[in-house]
């Protein structure tokens, strides 16, 4: 019997209707909530992200602050753009659209972003928080992932959980969030030697890669739970790192790319940024 389909869309809708719920009651208050979006060059693939987020904050009468410098800028300059945005009452979230130039130290960066602004849960201070068992503001996919995983109603207590990417945007704060609900965690890299070996044990597989096709129906234990947070563009098609085809007819519930993760990111910002507002404005 083949997978059941995770529906991205569907359940990003609901978060996006609570949203914009909450930004209409600010906005009886005469308070906007506001999310300010730091980019360093262009390419095609943050350009695209950007409109996305730029796309959804004004569906949600949410307050869309772009900021794009050459690659020239100096660490010294970014650094007090963002000092600038902390001190402004009027932003509520500061967004610093990864990667940044090899000349700037992404993590110094980040972390200068003050903890209660950080709608992306990247700095020292929130992934501290989750390591201690407690939340401040998540990584926007690591959340969407948990939710979906959760939407299927399947226990996590007890759940064997492989991960395939170990950054702070996903596997990191993802296995904290699922140690939290007392799943056991495992955590796959570059380094490791033998992937098929550890997702073959995984009741809960998430890839986020970058690798087409590098999950076969093989690698997945019958009645797993798939993730698929893997982006790979090719001939103007848009892939992810599983087999779909073949994996849907080993795994109990599978989500699509796209239209899975994606969606559901784009919504946990959504929330993120306007639980930062209400934190701030309270």
């Amino acid at each position: 019997m083949p997978a059941q389909l995770i529906d991205g869309k569907e359940m990003a809708k609901a978060i996006l209707i609570q949203a914009k719920k909450d930004v209409g009651q600010m906005l009886e208050r005469r308070a906007r909530p506001t999310l300010s979006v730091i980019q360093v060059g262009s390419d095609p693939a943050s350009d695209l992200y950007v409109e996305k987020k730029k796309l959804a904050c004004q569906s949600l009468g949410i307050e869309f602050d772009f900021y794009l410098y050459d690659t020239n800028i100096s660490q010294r300059d970014l650094l007090i753009v963002v000092k600038e945005l902390n001190s402004k009452f009027h932003t509520h979230g500061i967004l610093v659209q990864l990667p940044l130039p090899g000349s700037i130290d992404t993590e110094k960066v980040i972390n200068t972003i003050s903890p209660i602004k950080d709608v992306d849960g990247f700095t020292a201070f929130n992934l501290g928080l989750l390591e201690h068992g407690k939340e401040g503001f998540v990584s926007c996919t690591a959340q969407s992932i948990l939710k979906l995983i959760e939407s299927t109603g399947q226990p996590l207590e007890g759940a064997n959980a492989c991960i395939a990417n170990h950054s702070i945007l996903v596997g990191r704060p993802l296995a904290s969030l699922l140690l939290n609900k007392g799943a056991t965690v495992t955590i796959c890299h570059k380094q490791t030697k033998d992937l098929a070996e550890h997702t073959r044990k995984a009741d809960i597989l998430v890839t986020a890669v970058g690798k087409p096709g590098l999950i076969k129906a093989e690698m997945v234990k019958p009645g797993a739970i798939v993730i698929d947070a893997g982006i790979n563009r090719q001939s103007n098609k848009i892939l992810g790192d599983v087999d779909f085809e073949a994996v849907k007819d080993v795994a109990s519930f599978i989500t699509p790319v796209p239209g899975g993760v994606g969606p559901m990111t784009v919504a946990c910002l959504m929330h993120n940024t306007v639980k930062a507002a209400l934190l701030q404005h309270s």
